[in-house]
């Protein structure tokens, strides 16, 4: 049997199908032919991706990353006037 796929906004419906609660989850996953174990795996990436959203996390990393830049940019800048 030829193994499914599913896009990612297929996966974010089945999730938010099943975090409604308009239906139990073994109907929704036997409905879209889909184990109860890989919509658990779905809904935990979704909650935790979430998390880091509205924790900040990624905005933090991007702040260290832009700051991490610009003092590396400072040190190759030190290191060519040294060189020539």
């Amino acid at each position: 049997m030829k193994r499914r796929t599913w896009s990612a906004d297929e996966k974010l419906a089945i999730v938010l199908a099943g975090l409604r609660n308009q239906q139990s989850i073994a109907e929704l996953c036997r409905e879209q032919k889909l184990s109860q174990t890989q919509y658990y795996k779905w809904r935990d990436q979704f909650l935790s991706g979430g998390l880091k959203g509205l924790t900040g996390v990624n905005g933090e990393t991007e702040h260290h990353q832009r700051r991490q830049i610009e003092r590396l940019e400072r040190i190759i800048g030190k290191q060519t006037i040294i060189i020539q």
